[in-house]
């Protein structure tokens, strides 16, 4: 299998070029590293080769490291995985810092062969940091390229080299986004940060590369780190200057991570003896502080389920075996923000929309909505005026139902009423083909129930969108009683137009994602009504790693949304309803009765300022419910908030509304931002064994009741020792 090509012009300059068999994107494998080098060496043995250009025949650079490679060295190395795993990492860096040094004579850094890296678009990870290796970096003026090192968003940091170079070649402070924050910035600001050389036109790409290869002297070639007299740029740690940057690092890093991410705490670690060392014996150091991340329980959650599970459900890994399903044009029943986020991501994914409301104007609103967003990305250089003009041009706002003819798929995004949905179901059925698949979005109501209005509930689906829908990564797919494969499929591959990750779950009250939401919120309203202080709820709910308390959570999905959902939920189960609930409820009908529907409102469980800023908790909670003299401790509170979302999970595999844990821990994660350094629900069950979590849910129910009592699956695999998954690999259901 050839990975690399190898190509000599007559003024001897060798282009490496990149084109891994069978990906849209390169990825580096084991094959590739040792073909690269093989390659590089042959260009290095000849005399007649002045220089090297290394780019790709893809339309961009890379995505990175094949991670399932980590995975099968772990699984092989047998009782040594931290040697096998070190091994490899140094055999990386002695790859990549033979890209600089090649053939130079050691001691007076001449000799050397010049080694350009010319991307014509992405580039990520391992991509990155072979063009750090390389002497001069040209990147095409491409307006969808992204440079960048994203590890630390799956749980890693950049250990081929990346960590020491970048922190060489800038300040800390400037290198922080790209390393500590994993920003992927486009040409031009790449080029600002210093991360690239030169942004060239993209057809002038490769000629400008030779000529900087053809002209560059040894001077040119020789890495700053490897002058006599480098210093660390901005101070190195024992400096005055670099002392003070060290250490608002190390509380910006801990602030932000409160703690709970390995892979930040050894990414400034690496940094911050690194820089105290020369540049091999820092390259070591990375390595050392690389392997004890890729053999930390949460790094290994993090990989699975954000880069192999996540990247495995949006290639299909639930999909039914049905041909082609993608939509060429969408109908939107509401043009509310739901609506008009929908067609917002449909449009911008290609597809013609069909936008109706029940009067002009708010569908008009609708379409404004979308213009509103494609403005916000030309503020931010992210939109030109062209594509602005393409999209709202592929989006018909209108209440003339009429217009839905022709379209292959309908998504219904009216209120939550069922009455009201009936009536747009039938209202778009009368008129659009009968092959087409009708979705509907709702975050509660039963599918099942809501397919019988349809005249064809083998073609009806639920796909529940997140909110905002420009922003959130997740749709949940929910299949009725009746739902066929065909409009499975159809949900599946439309979710994948418009780059959103899918799970597919079965019909049930609240799903799968609401039914662990709506537990953690009201876990945390309960606490008040017992009298724990809020700030303190709050901050341990952050503590875990959650993104929003659940008070804050509650403001957001706004309050009197809360009450609906309570007063929905309670007459619909009677007598079952369950006290905790209720307890919860006394405070959010009281809050909604004062006036205090969240955010929208300027009030809730917090205060808000004329604009809308959070200025802190409301002073009054502490009125109404004083806080109790008796309080539970840290590590109490945390447990609760923890156990009330992953039971629900557990209950939902144990009934068959989830069907693969794949989705329950992608979708968590996603859905509501569950804890992302365990890996999810069923990835923190594992971290902390079953027979741990049964322990304290036995202690949890003694104290507050069945909410907390295990479910019998959790406590035959805590009596067997058994996990969830096995390892790094894409666990099946």
């Amino acid at each position: 299998m050839t990975i690399f090509t190898y190509d000599q012009d007559s003024d001897g300059v060798v282009t490496l070029s990149w084109d891994q068999p069978g990906t849209s994107m390169n990825v580096m494998t084991l094959e590739g590293f040792a073909e690269f080098e093989e390659l590089f060496d042959k260009a290095m043995a000849d005399d007649s080769v002045k220089g090297v250009i290394v780019t790709s025949a893809k339309k961009d650079f890379a995505g990175g490291m094949d991670l399932g490679v980590l995975g099968k060295i772990r699984a092989e190395a047998g009782d040594n995985p931290a040697q096998a795993l070190f091994d490899f990492t140094m055999n990386g860096h002695r790859i990549l810092r033979k890209i600089e040094r090649n053939v130079m004579d050691p001691k007076t850094s001449k000799g050397g062969k010049p080694v350009a890296w010319a991307s014509p678009g992405t580039s990520a990870g391992i991509g990155t940091e072979i063009a750090l290796a390389c002497h001069r970096r040209f990147v095409a003026d491409n307006p969808k390229a992204k440079i960048g090192l994203p590890e630390i968003l799956v749980g890693l940091f950049p250990g081929a080299g990346g960590t020491t170079r970048v922190t060489r070649m800038m300040d800390l402070m400037s290198a922080a986004p790209i390393l500590m924050e994993g920003k992927m910035l486009p040409p031009a600001r790449a080029k600002s940060a210093g991360l690239i050389d030169e942004v060239v036109a993209p057809d002038q790409l490769l000629a400008r590369a030779k000529e900087w290869v053809l002209s560059a002297s040894d001077a040119d070639i020789v890495k700053p780190w490897d002058k006599p007299g480098f210093k660390m740029p901005g101070g190195a740690p024992y400096h005055p200057a670099g002392f003070m940057t060290y250490v608002g690092a190390s509380a910006m890093i801990h602030g932000k991570t409160q703690g709970v991410y390995p892979a930040a705490k050894a990414l400034l670690s690496a940094i911050y003896e690194g820089a105290q060392v020369p540049f091999d014996t820092a390259l070591r150091i990375e390595a050392r502080h690389f392997t004890s991340v890729l053999l930390n329980p949460s790094s290994e959650a993090m990989i699975r389920s954000l880069f192999l599970n996540k990247g495995a459900l949006e290639k299909g890994a639930v999909r039914p075996e049905v041909g082609d399903e993608r939509v060429k044009k969408l109908g939107v029943l509401g043009a509310g923000m739901m609506g008009a986020g929908i067609a917002y991501v449909s449009a911008n994914a290609g597809i013609e929309v069909v936008l109706i409301d029940q009067e002009q104007a708010a569908a008009d609103r609708g379409k404004g909505h979308v213009e509103g967003l494609l403005d916000k990305g030309i503020q931010r250089r992210r939109v030109t005026e062209e594509k602005k003009a393409e999209v709202l041009g592929r989006i018909t706002a209108t209440t003339d139902y009429a217009a839905l003819e022709g379209c292959d798929l309908i998504v219904e995004a009216v209120f939550e009423d069922p009455t009201i949905k009936a009536d747009v179901t039938a209202r778009a059925e009368a008129v659009i083909p009968e092959t087409a698949i009708f979705a509907t979005n709702t975050s509660t109501l039963p599918i099942s129930e809501l397919a019988k209005a349809s005249a064809r509930p083998e073609q009806f689906i639920g796909i529940h969108f997140f909110s905002p829908v420009d922003r959130m990564m997740l749709v949940e797919i929910i299949k009725g009683r009746q739902t066929g494969d065909r409009a499975t499929a159809k949900a599946l591959d439309f979710v994948r137009q418009i780059r959103k990750t899918p799970i597919v779950v079965n019909d049930a009250r609240f799903f799968y994602a609401n039914r662990c939401i709506i537990p953690y919120i009201n876990e945390g309203v309960m606490m008040i009504a017992e009298g724990v202080e809020p700030a303190l709820i709050e901050n341990a709910a952050k503590q875990l790693g959650m993104p929003l308390g659940p008070l804050q959570l509650n403001d957001e999905t706004s309050i009197d949304l809360g009450v609906k959902i309570a007063k929905a939920t309670k007459a619909a189960m009677g007598d079952a309803y369950p006290a905790a609930a209720a307890k919860a409820d006394e405070v959010i009908f009281r809050l909604f009765e004062e006036g205090r529907l969240g955010r929208k409102s300027k009030a809730g469980y917090y205060a808000y300022d004329e604009k809308g800023k959070r200025i802190g908790l409301w002073t009054g909670l502490g009125e109404i419910w004083p806080v109790a003299e008796d309080r539970p401790d840290l590590r109490e509170i945390q447990h609760r908030l923890i156990l009330v979302q992953v039971l629900e999970a557990v209950r939902a595999k144990e009934e068959g509304v989830l069907m693969d844990i794949r989705e329950g821990d992608v979708g968590a994660i996603l859905g509501w931002g569950f804890m992302p350094w365990s890996g999810g629900p069923f990835g923190w069950i594992d971290i902390m064994g079953a027979e741990r979590v049964v322990e304290i849910c036995d202690r949890l129910e003694a104290s507050h009741g069945p909410r907390f009592a295990a479910p019998e699956s959790l406590r035959k695999m805590a009596a067997e020792g058994t996990r969830f998954y096995q390892g790094t690999e894409v666990a099946a259901a």
